[in-house]
């Protein structure tokens, strides 16, 4: 990313009345790619109720936005892990950025960004849910401290083709 572009592009906590423009990001990638397995695009008000639900009290979970020239170009958060009392130390992550329009770059901010926030929190480990092939998120994953932990043999099916998931995780304390 250049001097002029990170000038340009600022992260900021993700609100409510941001949930059109993520949506706009996270269904290219539902109709489009094999990255989610969302099959149906979000709604606004699924996306809405998405975020309300991060921003709960005492809850250790963050969503984070980055604008380029007042455009929403991604996004990051990280959310339970899974919905039991003896996970409550361990968070998913993940991040999207706009095609075409993100300054390269705009993930490694985001995601620097989530994790100095995550870091003021009592969570232990992260874990990363990456679709295959992913190639430029394993290395994201792993720029960040990420180290692949398994993989689900051909455990989704999308677009008629069946995909592995790797599982990435990193410890936080």
């Amino acid at each position: 990313m250049t001097a002029i572009e990170q000038e340009a592009l600022s992260v900021e906590s993700g609100l409510i009345s941001d949930a059109a423009k993520i949506n706009e990001i996270y269904n290219w990638y539902v109709t489009h790619s094999t990255i989610t397995f969302d099959i149906e695009p979000w709604t606004t008000a699924k996306r809405e109720q998405w975020i309300e639900n991060l921003q709960q009290p005492d809850n250790p979970y963050h969503l984070f936005v980055a604008r380029y020239k007042d455009v929403l170009v991604g996004f990051s958060y990280n959310a339970i892990f899974r919905p039991k009392a003896a996970y409550s130390s361990t968070s998913e992550v993940t991040v999207y950025t706009r095609q075409l329009q993100a300054p390269k770059g705009t993930g490694t901010i985001l995601y620097q960004t989530l994790f100095s926030a995550m870091a003021k929190t009592d969570l232990h480990r992260a874990y990363a849910v990456i679709s295959q092939p992913n190639p430029g998120s394993v290395r994201l994953h792993e720029k960040f401290g990420f180290h692949l932990v398994g993989t689900l043999n051909e455990v989704g099916t999308k677009f008629g083709k069946r995909i592995d998931v790797a599982w990435y995780e990193k410890k936080l304390d």
